[in-house]
């Protein structure tokens, strides 16, 4: 007898249907699964087998065939387990096939028969709603991610036997309910991030990051040891605009695909900051795989994705993020498919000056040599060097900011400029794809941008003394524009770029010599 149950797959950070074709035969005793599946779908056959026999159900010692439609896309993980196990019990008659209409199955099995947790729990109810589907049966820990679709409705299950009970309305399961109807608002979790009032001193490199916030620029910080970069790196969340329910969306979806999303975090409401080590991989960082999955540039979607050490990552890992900075999605391309991810991320770098870290210390000696110095800096291509925005030295910190009873701002005051600033960019690009001022293209930057003709005299300066590039050019006016915004002022003046180019002296005091 047959039987299809309806299932999904996730591809990319959007899922499909699957349809489950089950056909229980006369024969041989023999389980195949076909229909491209990888290898933890093909191992499905002896947990199916064990699941069904310890939740004390039959299984027929017949030919079984499960078939995962459509046959032509790869498929990958274990959340087709609970669907074959399914369409077995109903081709053998132990499930109503009547019940399994307009319902979407899925989950892992245990051998007892209990149900796993699977991946991209988000993304399977956005296609199952989609797709006309009224019910989906999925995992308990996936219900709450599940519930956040709205007009469906999502069975949590914690076995295969208590599914099966449902599926025969002899056992009733309430729906989970709505999660965005019970969720706080849009400022949940706001409290809970760490708060830039803790940076004692600084007070330029807390301004240069509430420029980067404010337009999405990407920043870099150098200076020595201890000197406060990375303490500062892990505070700008905290002044970033909250996320907001598109965005909210889509960062939970890459959480959810990836599985790192709590499960009792239905919705991602703070953005994302990813810290990957120095070890890591290019494949790490962009993503891929056989399989291709999400990397951190991916993961940093809508939020920070932070790198300590930046010289201490490989050439050709740094290289890679040349491509997604600039489109702000990636593309892995594989003999069985492409996928495209988005990764749109405001990257934050820190690195020290020099192999020991005090070049530029005044109060301890650098016993670097020139040439170590120079070899160490030009790991950092130019090319990407100007990708990056805001250039910034952050030195030691004297004794007398360190024991100042006196603290600076707390995030949420620089937040709300931070706030207003973006509000200002988003009235300016209403019906674009562009949210924030780093991402304009030339043709915003050529009609946003107007500079009066002493700010273009002082730019022709620093232009022919730092030796810029044309791509340094068109940064230095974004951020004059992000200035200006948070000045609330609608015309770029001469001060504006001024600050703005501070916000480049690397260029001369590093790389240039």
């Amino acid at each position: 007898m047959l039987a299809t149950v309806l299932s999904s797959a996730v591809l990319g950070i959007d899922a499909y249907i699957v349809k489950v074709e089950v056909d229980v035969a006369d024969g041989l005793p023999a389980f195949s699964t076909v229909g491209l599946p990888d290898s933890a779908i093909k191992e499905s056959r002896d947990r199916v087998t064990a699941a069904i026999k310890n939740s004390g159900f039959y299984f027929p010692p017949s030919r079984i065939t499960a078939n995962l439609a459509p046959a032509d896309i790869r498929k990958a993980g274990s959340a087709f387990d609970l669907p074959i196990a399914i369409g077995v019990m109903a081709a053998t008659k132990q499930v109503d096939l009547s019940s399994l209409e307009n319902t979407m199955v899925l989950g892992e099995l245990a051998l007892d028969g209990n149900i796993r947790s699977i991946q991209g729990g988000l993304p399977i109810a956005i296609a199952a709603k989609e797709n006309g589907v009224q019910n989906l049966i999925l995992p308990a820990e996936n219900a709450k991610e599940a519930a956040i679709v709205d007009a469906l409705k999502v069975y949590p299950v914690e076995s295969l036997s208590e599914a099966a009970a449902f599926l025969n309305s002899a056992k009733d399961i309430l729906p989970e309910p709505p999660t965005l109807s019970t969720t706080v608002d849009e400022k949940v979790g706001a409290e809970s991030l760490l708060d830039l009032v803790d940076v004692k001193g600084q007070e330029h490199v807390k301004r240069a990051v509430e420029v980067s916030a404010a337009g999405g620029h990407n920043l870099i910080m150098i200076g020595p040891p201890g000197s406060g970069k990375t303490m500062i790196a892990k505070r700008i969340p905290s002044i970033m605009p909250m996320l907001s329910m598109d965005e909210s969306l889509e960062t939970t979806k890459i959480q959810s695909i990836v599985g790192i999303l709590p499960s009792d975090t239905p919705l991602v409401m703070t953005r994302p900051f990813r810290s990957p080590h120095h070890t890591i991989s290019d494949a790490g960082l962009i993503g891929g795989g056989n399989v291709p999955r999400p990397g951190e540039v991916s993961l940093s979607h809508n939020g920070v994705l932070f790198l300590d050490e930046l010289p201490e990552f490989r050439r050709n890992v740094l290289e890679v993020m040349r491509q997604p900075l600039e489109d702000g999605h990636v593309t892995i391309s594989r003999a069985a498919a492409s996928l495209t991810y988005p990764a749109n991320f405001m990257l934050v770098a820190a690195m020290n000056p020099c192999p020991c870290g005090f070049f530029s210390d005044p109060n301890r000696e650098c016993k670097c040599t020139h040439k170590q110095i120079q070899t160490y800096v030009s790991r950092i291509s130019g090319p990407l060097l100007d990708r990056i925005d805001i250039q910034v030295e952050v030195p030691a910190v004297k004794y007398a900011e360190l024991s100042a009873e006196v603290t600076g701002e707390p995030s949420a005051t620089v937040r709300e400029r931070v706030e207003a600033a973006r509000q200002i960019q988003h009235q300016r690009f209403d019906g674009t794809t562009i949210h924030a001022n780093a991402n304009m293209e030339s043709k915003q930057i050529r009609e946003y941008c107007p500079i009066e003709s002493q700010a273009q005299d002082l730019l022709r300066v620093a232009i022919n003394q730092l030796g810029l590039s044309a791509r340094a050019y068109d940064r230095i006016l974004k951020v004059s524009r992000t200035i200006a915004d948070l000045d609330e002022n609608p015309n770029i003046e001469t001060v504006h770029v001024s600050e703005a180019i501070q916000y480049r002296s690397l260029d001369r005091s590093f790389w240039k010599n």
